[in-house]
């Protein structure tokens, strides 16, 4: 049995998800979080082998969930189970160590199939998120959206603050001073070529980055 923590703010969504994979008789679900920060309690505690995380949460953002994952438990297997079909997201979250990326009106057999995989410790993406990876690499969109030129620190401080956390809380979160936020959040500002955190937070929810 495949035992898996899932993250999702929609309760619905994580009721209907667990009877799926529950009926596999693959599966055992161990437990289940509606935020970023009681996801990555859970994780630790219950110690799954496998995540399947939604990239838009309260609190703890999805990267910052990941990029944790990596550094304190390097073996187990995050697949990214979210509505945004966006390319570039995609590729953000596998470079940063993801074992898949769908969305949420996968198949049913394509989602175990990529729980499968992750298990065994193959990575997975639906066909068509992969011609149009193919694609982008082939032919790049000079158009691309603005946050994909932040680095990982950056957006995690971006959804952040999208998100009404203060810098004083970013720093304690992060392990950084409130002098260090302070400068990644006027890089974001820069890079997105915005004027303050009101305009942050509209571009963020405009662009489906935070829930």
């Amino acid at each position: 049995m495949i035992r898996i923590l899932i993250v999702d703010d929609h309760r619905m969504f994580r009721r209907g998800l667990r009877m799926i994979l529950e009926d596999s008789g693959e599966v055992e679900v161990v437990g289940e979080a509606d935020n970023g920060d009681l996801a990555m309690k859970l994780i630790l505690e219950a110690e799954p082998d496998l995540v399947l995380l939604d990239v838009s949460l309260p609190g703890r953002g999805a990267l910052e969930i990941l990029a944790r994952c990596r550094r304190k438990l390097p073996g187990l297997a995050v697949v990214i189970l979210t509505m945004h079909d966006d390319d570039l997201l995609a590729l953000r979250f596998m470079k940063a160590g993801a074992s898949g990326y769908l969305t949420k009106d996968t198949d049913p057999e394509l989602l175990l199939g990529a729980i499968r995989n992750a298990h065994a410790g193959r990575r997975t993406i639906t066909p068509t998120l992969a011609e149009r990876l193919l694609d982008a690499t082939l032919d790049l969109d000079p158009e691309v959206p603005r946050h994909t030129l932040l680095s990982t620190r950056e957006f995690t401080v971006f959804q952040r603050l999208a998100s009404g956390q203060s810098i004083t809380r970013i720093g304690l979160d992060l392990a950084i001073s409130p002098r260090t936020a302070s400068t990644y959040r006027r890089r974001v500002l820069d890079k997105l070529k915005l004027a303050n955190n009101a305009e942050l937070t509209h571009y963020a929810f405009k662009h489906g980055l935070v829930s």
